[in-house]
């Protein structure tokens, strides 16, 4: 069933109208006809199963046949993610969307030198939204994420957000599994952590200065395997392992006091 975005203050009564871009892509691309089924999603936990009820060159209107709400995962995970040269950051906003992340912050570093006036940061936002917007429309993801104006790993700290569970993927030898930090807050909380940051370098990764700093503020280095990863591949690992770690039944047995599965070799 083909599926639609619509912000959620158009979204507010039984008959939906998709205009621009969208309505030309239902319209000359997927070639959807009165009757159809579709499902738009406001980006905010809506669903909403509709019927197309009319087509015409400006707008594709839809009658609203079901309302479902979505709840948020019940782990928010934020990705503070170095903004990497050219369009690597697109396919990390597609794959972040697509593992579950609630936000994303591209961070300016030392390693890789982007220089962003404000009318690039704008376009560019537009642009990572965009991106967003067609990866929840592919997944059927009911929650879109929030993605921030890029900013300096100090700008971010100075904000003195705090996270149940804050990790950085890093090359150090003081990197631990991640699963003994998950495990170490189940034993001191009784629980699975509620938000949970993850830090991921440049190409050649953060400098020894930058991890200073990311581990001042309490911030726990963490293993990604054996192998150098690159940017895009240690966004999607730390992600995935993040969804395993914060949905397994494991997590939730060893919370009621049942032995967890064996931590492998960091």
């Amino acid at each position: 069933m083909h599926r639609f975005y619509l912000p959620p203050e158009r979204c507010t009564d039984g008959a939906l109208r998709v205009e621009g871009r969208e309505a030309h892509h239902a319209s000359h691309v997927l070639r959807v006809k009165r009757g159809d089924p579709v499902i738009v999603l406001d980006g905010i936990g809506h669903e909403f199963l509709c019927e197309v009820a009319d087509v015409s060159r400006e707008a594709v209107t839809l009658r609203v046949t079901q309302k479902k709400s979505l709840p948020p995962p019940s782990g928010q995970i934020t990705l503070l993610q170095a903004l990497p040269k050219g369009k690597i950051i697109e396919s990390i906003i597609q794959k972040s969307v697509e593992l579950g992340a609630h936000r994303i912050v591209p961070l300016l570093t030392e390693r890789v030198v982007i220089q962003l006036d404000g009318k690039d940061v704008a376009n560019k936002g537009e642009k990572w939204r965009m991106v967003a917007i067609e990866a929840i429309k592919q997944c059927g993801a009911a929650w879109l994420p929030n993605i921030e104006a890029p900013t300096t790993i100090e700008q971010f700290l100075a904000g003195k957000e705090t996270f149940d569970l804050s990790l950085v993927g890093s090359l150090q030898a003081d990197r631990r599994h991640p699963r003994v930090c998950f495990q170490e807050y189940q034993a001191r909380h009784g629980r699975l952590p509620h938000s949970v940051a993850v830090w991921i370098g440049p190409e050649g990764d953060f400098t020894p200065d930058e991890l200073k700093t990311i581990q001042a503020g309490g911030t726990q280095p963490i293993s990604l395997g054996r192998l150098v990863l690159r940017v895009e591949t240690a966004a999607i690992y730390c992600l995935s392992m993040l969804n395993y770690e914060l949905q397994s039944t494991a997590g939730i047995e060893s919370k009621r006091g049942r032995p967890g599965p064996d931590v492998p070799d960091a």
